[in-house]
């Protein structure tokens, strides 16, 4: 107990010690946060005794511990974006999980050297689930009610006079129903402490654009927001590039204020158009990054520096033309992502962000749709790192309902504040290419739907005047009659691939968006006969085929995607529904079907392991990387002697298929069907234990690339395959093990379901684990997972001290296995997929 507390003054005075070094300061408050369910009114209160409460670190997702049960989320509901016109019974819709109800977070923090008359303080929440309320020694210091978006608040006149000892509690509430997917509980999201001087750059105070950019120089437009200037007055920005290199500098000047005469465009704003020559154009091919860093002085003194994260890059919007990066036609290949990270719940972490976009780029992606919601920092930072177009949608509801508790209930009085926020958050990032105001809103059927959109498209226009405003739009009935879609600088359509051409025609933009397509579903590596498309599609195990022929009512096979893009200049691309699999939304087995309670539409599923399709998607997307994916697995026991067709995703145009040696003939891509357009398939090959293989031929018919599988024998030990074999001893960075049971020549065992047991020694620890199995209900953060398809995914964390650790997994019948993972703050090694 004693070390315990010795530790923590001696973080609490490390901290404070940070919060003196500098003129601005920011630190995470991470550690040593106290957490409860349940209501406790004096709670607020600075001497309230939370001893007994449980010690969590932020961020923290209270309810991804679960347990799975039907009750927790459980809605008598018709589901009207889906078609349904009588309330049923649904099972699973936000992930079994126990997010409602109301949690409390109480913290210590200190501000060394504070005088309320020369500093000023800040608490910024980049996202809180859910009605938080914020108080500062007892007293509130803020309200938000959105769970999904950033906030900050002035806590400067609410700290102790020394500045020491401020009691920090954070009260949160989820109401039931009151979203359509896993939402996540709790400060899911960082919490940041910011001490500046009296004179200060605030909050989100930059405003950066490129408005003219050419392969000779690009001119740079800063606004900067000061606050509480007097005095004389100087700020000087240098524009550094990513290898730190200063490549332009503002004109120096001083200025004297007094009597209120003041420089500012604006109340409060000082603007500066800075050249920087021959500049480094941002793309997801080349996402180059610079920083503006300001540096204000107030009477000689520097009294703030203030850093600006930029890229600069030109995007134009051409009527039937499409959209154009830096002066070159692209099309979107996007995905949608749900904010969850599957076993680690809404909990952020940047290293589970890295290995999804990881993934993302090794398929050819290059955009990302937040879909419904604010994203977190991390990701839109990561995606400027990574390069990655966004698409970011702060709302899934406007005014009216689509959960009894969602956000209609806060529209009126919070929709503008929240857009102002989300759009002064993240309107300085290269990836962030467009605003999407809304999805699926009923509204848009609504006689005022046209005011409400108009209303929100030009609050992003006053803003940032920089970026086109979409929408997505399921009810084109409406929307391309009742003004909605002309509303909008890009008419974006959720699936109706067959209203494209009409929508194109009818709308005066010119240009159409799959802003949400696909939503294909299937079950990694289950496969089910008889192949055929199938949009109605339930089986008796709940799962869905992964031979990517199967959809709902209201979507369809990604061929037709593919085809509307490749075929139309004045389409702009896609976001495929989605990329991950997430909790929640447990299509087609949404009414009486649990226990599943995670999605099915994902092309990576929620352990992060690619589905078959995502082969097919990298086969078309990925242009700089050949691929040769061949389905199903060959351990079909029973079916001897029937057809069991064999697929083949590649972008080769054609391929042969052997089973066996015998040859079951060329297949050549083809204009037959849409399928036969974009996949090699052999319908009519039949199934005989052994070996498969196809050789795939480029375009003047050369061997260029062979695929083998071949059937597993009996389970034999347990393969480990991490993506990461050294980490970062910062306590929070992560490394992804694909667990497989294998036979004794390395072949994947892929009907294998045994449970797997894990252990960790050393300088890390275990932290969670998925299988990808819409329908299993272990518990994420137990050391222990079955197996789905003979794989799953375990998930290592590393401690705050360099060394090393190792990770053991074990099993009943099979060798286990074992690896080591270094922790050090050496060169990082490249992940792996």
């Amino acid at each position: 107990m004693k070390k315990n507390i010795f530790s923590f003054f001696i973080l609490f005075f490390v901290a404070a010690l940070a919060v003196q070094a500098a003129t601005r300061t920011e630190i995470l408050l991470q550690k040593n946060w106290k957490f409860t369910k349940g209501d406790f009114a004096d709670a607020v209160q600075p001497r309230f005794d939370d001893s007994k409460w449980e010690t969590v670190a932020v961020p923290h997702d209270w309810a991804i511990y679960g347990p799975f049960d039907k009750a927790n989320d459980l809605q008598v509901v018709a589901i009207e974006q889906n078609g349904e016109q009588v309330a049923t019974e649904h099972t699973g819709r936000s992930g079994g999980l126990p997010y409602a109800g109301v949690g409390w977070y109480r913290t210590r923090f200190n501000v060394q050297n504070f005088s309320k008359n020369d500093k000023r303080v800040a608490l910024i929440f980049d996202g809180a689930m859910s009605e938080a309320r914020v108080y500062v020694n007892g007293r509130e210091a803020a309200y938000w009610a959105y769970g999904y978006n950033a906030f900050h608040c002035d806590v400067t006149d609410l700290l102790n006079a020394d500045g020491a000892d401020n009691m920090l509690a954070v009260r949160l509430e989820n109401r039931p129903q009151s979203s359509r997917w896993y939402p996540g509980a709790g400060l899911y999201r960082n919490v940041h402490l910011v001490v500046t001087d009296k004179t200060h750059v605030p909050v989100w105070g930059t405003h950066i654009t490129t408005p003219y950019v050419w392969e000779q120089f690009a001119q740079v437009n800063l606004k900067i927001n000061v606050k509480n200037v007097e005095g004389e007055f100087k700020i000087i920005t240098q524009i550094v590039a990513n290898n730190g290199e200063v490549v332009a500098t503002s004109d120096n000047y001083t200025v004297q204020f007094a009597d209120g005469n003041n420089i500012f465009a604006e109340d409060g704003i000082i603007e500066q158009n800075i050249i920087v020559q021959n500049p480094q154009l941002w793309s997801p091919e080349t996402p180059h990054l610079y920083k503006a860093v300001s540096r204000i002085f107030a009477n000689g003194q520097e009294v703030d520096s203030y850093t600006t994260p930029f890229g600069i890059r030109d995007i134009k919007l051409v009527a039937d033309k499409g959209f154009f990066l830096n002066g070159h036609k692209r099309k979107f290949r996007g995905v949608c992502l749900h904010h969850d990270l599957g076993a680690l719940g809404a909990a952020v972490n940047t290293a589970a962000l890295r290995r999804q976009l990881t993934l993302l780029k090794d398929m050819g992606c290059d955009a990302i749709r937040t879909s419904h919601n604010m994203p977190a920092p991390e990701l839109v930072q990561l995606c400027d790192e990574m390069g990655f177009m966004m698409m970011l949608e702060p709302f899934d509801e406007w005014d009216i309902a689509k959960c009894q508790n969602g956000y209609h209930r806060f529209f009126d009085e919070w929709a503008e504040r929240d857009m102002v926020n989300m759009l002064h958050h993240f309107r300085n990032h290269p990836s962030v290419v467009m605003w999407s105001i809304g999805n699926e809103v009923p509204t848009q059927c609504s006689k005022e739907g046209a005011d409400v959109a108009r209303f929100l498209r030009d609050i992003c226009r006053r803003e940032d005047p920089t970026r086109p405003v979409t929408c997505g739009m399921d009810r084109v009935d409406c929307t391309l009659t009742n003004g909605f879609a002309t509303v909008l600088d890009v008419p974006g359509l959720n699936y109706r691939d067959h209203r494209y051409m009409e929508a194109y025609t009818t709308l005066p933009q010119k240009l159409v968006l799959g802003s949400e397509t696909a939503s294909t579903i299937s079950s990694r590596g289950v496969y089910k006969f008889p192949v055929q498309p199938n949009n109605k599609v339930q089986h008796a195990d709940h799962q869905c085929s992964s031979y990517d022929m199967e959809s709902c009512w209201w979507s369809n096979l990604p061929e037709e995607d593919f085809a509307l893009a490749d075929d139309h200049e004045w389409t702009i691309g896609q976001f495929v529904w989605t990329g991950f699999d997430y909790l929640g939304e447990p299509t087609p087995y949404d009414v009486n079907g649990w226990p599943n309670h995670s999605s099915m539409f994902g092309i990576i599923d929620l352990a992060g392991i690619p589905k078959d399709r995502y082969y097919l998607y990298r086969s078309i997307w990925n242009t700089t990387d050949n691929t040769l994916h061949v389905l199903p697995h060959w351990n079909w026991a029973g079916r001897e002697g029937q057809a069991t067709p064999v697929f083949a995703y590649t972008n080769y145009p054609s391929a042969e298929l052997f089973i066996n040696g015998k040859s079951y003939g060329r297949r050549t891509k083809n204009d037959s069907t849409l399928q036969h357009r974009y996949r090699l398939m052999w319908t009519n090959s039949v199934y005989e234990a052994g070996e498969i293989k196809v050789v795939a031929y480029d375009a003047a018919g050369k061997p260029a690339a062979e695929k083998v599988v071949r059937t597993a024998g009996a389970p034999h030990h347990i393969e480990l395959v991490p993506n990461r074999t050294q980490l970062s001893p910062d306590g929070a960075d992560l490394a992804y093990i694909t667990v497989q049971v294998v036979d004794a020549q390395g072949n994947l065992c892929p009907n294998d379901s045994r449970l797997i047991n894990f252990s960790v020694a050393g300088n890390g620890r275990y932290k969670a684990s998925a299988n990808g199995d819409p329908t299993c209900l272990d518990l994420f953060h137990l050391p222990q997972m079955h197996l789905f398809g003979g794989q799953l995914t375990a998930i290592v964390q590393s401690n705050e001290q360099q060394g090393k650790f190792t990770f053991e997994a074990k099993a009943k019948g099979v060798k286990g296995g074992k690896i080591e993972i270094e922790v050090s703050t050496g060169k990082q090694r490249p992940a792996t997929n």
